[in-house]
């Protein structure tokens, strides 16, 4: 994106790969949820993992080039053997290699990498429409090469982008629907084939043997088992007991009261489980609970600005999760990316204009962060800055509900729950609400219905968590832009609709240099705090991951933490 590559044309191997990693056995991964489509590229349904993205990495359904996980954002060839950035960014040339094969057999030509773009660009996730839109033009150059034309310069991540598209069989999918949701077997280029679907309940992959990228730098070490299982669980607590059991051979972890008391089963204790952490150096991203912005209740950012208050971390963190969380308090905490502790410089305040005027003095300078208690449960002084906010705001105590000034309505809300690990942190948010008059009723619904109503914003206050990279571009369009607000779909999930934030968005896909990306994400981070959309929560300071032994892993990680498809089965 910015900068010179870490390797060099001749590279052997990524460095968190092992070249020589034993191949074959079997790893079994875990899922909560369910599935009933097999295509991951569209709107409709709950679609498998393990194809595409996700635990396990890209299996199946490949692109053009392989990204790095030692770098903030750096591709090197895959189906594309050389790759031609015009001078002025508006357009790149991909030359396809020969041995390119999808799993049918049939070589990866230039007209299935147009049919993609396409289809994608007309019929994909919402994201992929956002993102592809940036191409006007998509042409055959000769028998093995691709040129796509943009609209214009300014969007610098967008080669990458298109570089890093799936590429589907046009063979395949001409001629079908493909917006209906599907169990049929697909076909890719990826390592391996899908060997058994059984709906809601199993995903099972073999490796390919014909596989026609094995050789090449970017696979070496990598994809080393003989086949992947993907099983699913209605909720988490049934996945863990699974592990416990060795029917799930790893087992990330997110939940720091599991982490540090209920890894103490015989396996742990005789060294067939062991627990390990991984530092990366990304951003921390942002977990909270969104207050939808669509919804009359939260439209007033004094409303936001009191519940964001509310949440009482200190007292959550000491007795439910032992301590081992962090606050959160920034869109990429931790890393150069946030605000946080840096006042607003002049390259912000010229990508964000008229709207750099309206921050905060606290979010211009820097100095902000989430508010504090003293732990007791029940912290007076954050209690009353609360029903001071929303006594400006027009609510007022009557007795002991909180109600609106001029209707006496009492304010009432739903908390949108996905698992009972959500219900259980909203449970203590609630009763810090319910001490202030507030009544948060908590809903928790199956992971089919959660994703309906996340998808079609039926929901007042939902809990999400946005990833954060070192390198934020076009995937901020989908998260925060005007456009996506109003778009189904869309991550836009508390209805942000911000000329700031546009225009940082727009900053962040025209920098030219490293130096404009940070001026760029900086402005963001600062839009959306001040906006007070989302009650920030908390995160891990490392990544926790548990397996049986008979799953092994090379010494070095990466940047980005563990890469799975690097691990491989004991001989």
């Amino acid at each position: 994106m910015h900068g010179e590559p870490r390797y060099a044309a001749d590279f052997k191997a990524y460095s968190y790969a092992d070249p020589d990693a034993p191949k074959g056995g079997r790893i079994t991964y875990g899922v909560v949820g369910t599935f009933d489509n097999v295509n991951p590229f569209i709107f409709k349904g709950n679609y498998v993992v393990g194809l595409r993205e996700g635990i396990g990495g890209t299996n199946v359904y490949e692109s053009l080039m392989d990204r790095s996980f030692d770098e903030a954002f750096s591709l090197y060839g895959l189906i594309a053997e050389t790759i031609d950035v015009a001078d002025d960014h508006a357009s790149v040339t991909f030359k396809l290699r020969s041995i390119a094969r999808f799993s049918d057999g049939r070589p990866i030509t230039p007209e299935d990498v147009i049919f993609s773009l396409e289809t994608l660009k007309e019929k994909g996730l919402p994201f992929m429409r956002l993102n592809y839109s940036g191409v006007t033009k998509a042409e055959a150059i000769g028998a093995d090469r691709v040129k796509f034309t943009f609209k214009d310069g300014n969007n610098r991540e967008l080669p990458l982008i298109v570089a890093l598209m799936p590429i589907l069989p046009k063979h395949v999918w001409e001629g079908r629907d493909f917006e209906k949701t599907t169990l049929e077997t697909p076909i890719g280029s990826g390592p391996y084939l899908v060997d058994r679907i059984e709906a809601g309940t199993r995903l099972v992959l073999k490796r390919d043997p014909n596989y026609w990228a094995k050789d090449l730098p970017v696979r070496r070490g990598l994809y080393n088992f003989d086949e992947i299982r993907y099983e699913y669980y209605r909720e988490q607590n049934a996945l863990f007991e699974a592990f416990k059991k060795g029917l799930i051979d790893v087992l990330p972890e997110g939940d720091p009261g599991r982490w540090s008391q209920a890894y103490d089963f015989p396996a742990v204790r005789d060294g067939q489980v062991v627990k390990e952490s991984f530092a990366t150096a990304l951003p921390k991203g942002m977990t909270g609970f969104v207050m939808n912005t669509r919804r009359a209740l939260f439209r007033d950012v004094r409303v936001r600005e009191a519940l964001a208050r509310l949440y009482d971390f200190e007292w959550a963190n000491k007795n439910l999760f032992f301590g081992l969380y962090r606050r959160t308090g920034s869109y990429f905490e931790g890393s150069e990316l946030s605000f946080a502790g840096r006042p607003i410089d002049a390259r912000e305040t010229a990508i964000l204009g008229d709207a750099a005027a309206k921050l905060r003095k606290d979010v211009a300078d820097g100095s902000w962060r989430p508010s504090r208690t003293d732990g007791s449960g029940r912290d007076r002084a954050t209690l009353k800055a609360a029903l001071d906010l929303l006594g400006a705001a027009g609510w007022v105590l009557d007795g002991a509900k909180l109600v609106d000034a001029k209707t006496r309505e009492p304010m009432v809300f739903e908390i949108l729950c996905a698992t009972r690990e959500h219900e259980r942190i909203a449970i203590g948010y609630q009763r810090t609400l319910a001490s202030i008059g507030i009544e948060a009723r908590i809903r928790t619904v199956d992971p089919a219905q959660f994703e309906l109503r996340r998808k079609t914003f039926d929901y007042d206050m939902t809990m999400w968590s946005w990833g954060a990279s070192l390198s934020p571009g076009n995937e901020q369009i989908n998260r925060w832009s005007s456009g996506a607000a109003d778009q189904e779909g869309s991550l836009n999930l508390p209805g942000v609709k911000e000329p700031g934030a546009d225009a940082a968005i727009k900053a962040l896909l025209s920098a030219s240099s490293r130096e404009d990306l940070v001026a760029a994400a900086r402005a963001l981070d600062r839009v959306l705090i001040n906006g007070f959309y989302v009650v920030p929560l908390f995160h891990v300071p490392e990544q926790w991951m548990a397996r049986w032994t008979r799953i092994e892993h090379p010494a070095k990680t990466s940047v980005w933490g563990y890469v799975l498809p690097a691990w491989w089965a004991k001989p």
